[in-house]
């Protein structure tokens, strides 16, 4: 089963794709966002192209764990991929996936121009491992 992440932002979807036994996530691009339905028939493209099965999708949630504005945005999102690409949606909690990310890209001696660029894959890439492993029984609490 091949799964779709996708760390929504304001200025750019960060995309992450697993292999297709769905174990392990992979970076796969950043993408510019437009307009609404430019955003949602590229990644309607995306979904046929590489064989789709599910989308998760970074959830915002508080450092407390509650869910706000930006939370709300990503689950309204989430039903407009849903319903665009027929493909189910799943959500994940994206708590520090970014700053993880951003330290990683740090120890790997990426200058500070290059992160920017990768951030967003690298925490799509996160988000998805982590929902992959929970779905396999290897995340916390499984």
């Amino acid at each position: 089963m091949r799964i779709l992440a996708i760390d929504p932002g304001s200025v750019r979807l960060g995309l992450a794709l697993s292999d297709p036994s769905g174990t392990i996530a992979q970076p796969l691009s950043v993408l510019s966002r437009r307009s609404e339905a430019e955003d949602l028939a590229a990644l309607v493209d995306l979904v046929a192209r590489h064989g789709v099965d599910a989308i998760v999708i970074g959830l915002p949630r508080m450092m407390n764990g509650r869910l706000e504005a930006a939370a709300q945005d990503a689950q309204a999102f989430g039903a407009r991929v849903e319903q665009a690409t027929g493909r189910p949606v799943a959500y994940w909690d994206e708590r520090l996936t970014t700053v993880a990310a951003e330290r990683y890209l740090i120890e790997q001696g990426k200058r500070r121009s290059k992160r920017r660029q990768e951030v967003d894959r690298m925490a799509a890439t996160l988000l998805l491992q982590g929902y992959l492993d929970y779905q396999r029984g290897r995340g916390p609490g499984g």
